[in-house]
């Protein structure tokens, strides 16, 4: 502990990094993952009646799985014990489970097991759970990043829940960052703190939804905000902080701070200023000039797309890096390249709208940051494949039709006629069925007869739309 971290403590009375301080104690102090804890929810719920379910809490680093099994522990009657499964073996999880066992059989208490990246632990240690669970030694709570599907054993599974938990929204990040620099007591309430705006939403941006970065990133920028010299006086009096951490029950205002983080408000303390420059440096990540509200964020994204537009794969790739380290939800860019493959791509190479696909739904499976290596794949297939906007033409002329021209109605002859009493009607007469017919083509009208001979797509010569242009021409004119 060094002298900033000794005075910090002093004040506080608690000890520890700002994240571990700041873990929720209860349900009103937890943020995020609403689908679970709200109201009516199936944890809200089970806390209440004291009735946990065992589960396998599946989500990022960050978003709350430790500090919901730790309030889980507060709120129930059961005995709380925690192995993280890195470190510990068969032997270990056997005495534990022995335990539990004896535990609900002399005392009527149940035990509830918070294992830690429980994808860590291997067949046979998870097989040494399964007996427990399924009789109700144990209520298991396992947390993991790790996708359970594929780390977690099957006959776990079917014992288990598995919840899902998501990365922390920017206003739900907010409400964790404003709790810390307000609380007196296990934050940073007691200090005189200014933070600028542009350092929080950068933080916002690189933490990617985890609260730990978001709070380990003040707690880095208070270090290199405060001022390089200390008088003597305040050394000395940052070497008298009592060894119990605690702090003394009268405040005295000739107690010293350390360096840059000045005293609690009243006392005539120094401030201390955080901004863009010692957020960036906190984090180890330059600034950039991106907010997703204003027009930065507009502009590059309009860049990214005329770039794949315009067949600059470079371009591409520099503002796809540009929106990553700014934090830019994944999901948001895939869609623009789906959008992309479609409306300037189109058939002049089918492929490019699978492969646009096959990256968003990749995001949604591997998740970030190899996820970066999908959207990077897919951009660059759109901006170097070959574009056709035909149909996105075609469709818009189609549209402008319904608008100023009668549109007639269905012909006879391509109506439904598959329910009682349609042929009296006439529908369905005349139809010729294409796959009676050599090449499974005929010639007949498809369009109403008011739009009969308007042609809303023309195929270009760019591509595999060159091949759809001289089959279409065949097909309209066999001479």
């Amino acid at each position: 502990m060094d002298l900033f971290d000794h005075a910090l403590e002093k004040k506080t009375g608690v000890s520890g990094p700002l994240a571990y301080r700041m873990r929720p104690r209860t349900l009103d102090e937890y943020v995020g993952q609403e689908h679970l804890v709200r109201p009516g929810r199936l944890l809200n719920v089970a806390l209440k009646e004291d009735s946990l379910p065992s589960a396998i809490f599946y989500g990022p680093p960050g978003t709350g799985k430790t500090s919901l099994a730790w309030i889980m522990a507060e709120a129930t009657r059961a005995r709380f014990m925690q192995l993280d499964a890195s470190n510990s073996g068969v032997a270990e999880l056997r005495k534990i489970l022995a335990e539990a066992q004896d535990r609900l059989k002399l005392y009527d208490q149940q035990t509830l097991l918070f294992i830690d990246e429980i994808h860590r632990f291997n067949k046979a240690q998870q097989d040494v759970l399964l007996p427990a669970v399924e009789r109700g030694y144990v209520v298991l709570v396992g947390a993991t990043t790790e996708n359970p599907y594929f780390s977690v054993n099957a006959p776990l599974l079917s014992r288990t829940r598995v919840l899902p938990f998501y990365p922390l929204e920017p206003e739900q990040l907010r409400q964790i960052l404003d709790r810390a620099l307000t609380d007196p007591v296990r934050g940073l309430g007691k200090l005189r703190i200014e933070v600028d705006p542009e350092a929080i939403e950068h933080w916002l941006r690189v933490s990617g939804g985890d609260a730990r970065v978001l709070l380990n990133a003040l707690e880095a920028s208070l270090r290199i905000a405060r001022p390089s010299t200390q008088s003597a006086q305040d050394d000395s009096a940052l070497n008298t902080a009592p060894a119990s951490g605690h702090p003394p029950s009268v405040p005295d205002t000739k107690e010293m701070c350390p360096p840059g983080v000045g005293r609690p408000p009243g006392v005539g303390g120094a401030t201390i200023r955080i901004g863009p420059d010692e957020a960036a440096e906190a984090v180890q990540q330059r600034l950039v000039l991106y907010d997703k509200d204003g027009d930065a964020h507009y502009d590059v994204v309009s860049a990214f797309i005329k770039s794949m537009r315009g067949s600059d794969p470079d371009a591409v790739l520099h503002w796809l890096a540009r929106m990553l380290k700014a934090g830019e939800d994944p999901r948001f860019i895939a869609r623009r390249i789906v959008i992309c493959a479609s409306e300037d791509v189109g058939l002049a190479d089918p492929q490019a709208l699978v492969v646009a696909n096959a990256a968003a739904q990749g995001i949604e499976y591997v998740g970030m940051p190899e996820g970066e290596l999908l959207l990077a794949e897919a951009a660059v297939y759109i901006a170097c494949a070959p574009k056709s906007n035909r149909a996105y033409k075609g469709l818009t002329a189609a549209r402008q039709d319904l608008e100023r021209m009668n549109i007639g109605t269905v012909p006879g002859h391509l109506r439904d006629a598959n329910y009682r009493s349609a042929k009296k009607l006439g529908h369905g007469q005349g139809y010729l069925y294409p796959h009676n017919f050599p090449g499974a083509h005929v010639a007949q009208q498809y369009l109403p007869d008011t739009l009969k001979g308007r042609k809303y797509y023309e195929p270009s010569e760019s591509g595999h739309e060159k091949r759809i242009r001289e089959r279409l021409a065949l097909l309209r004119d066999p001479k």
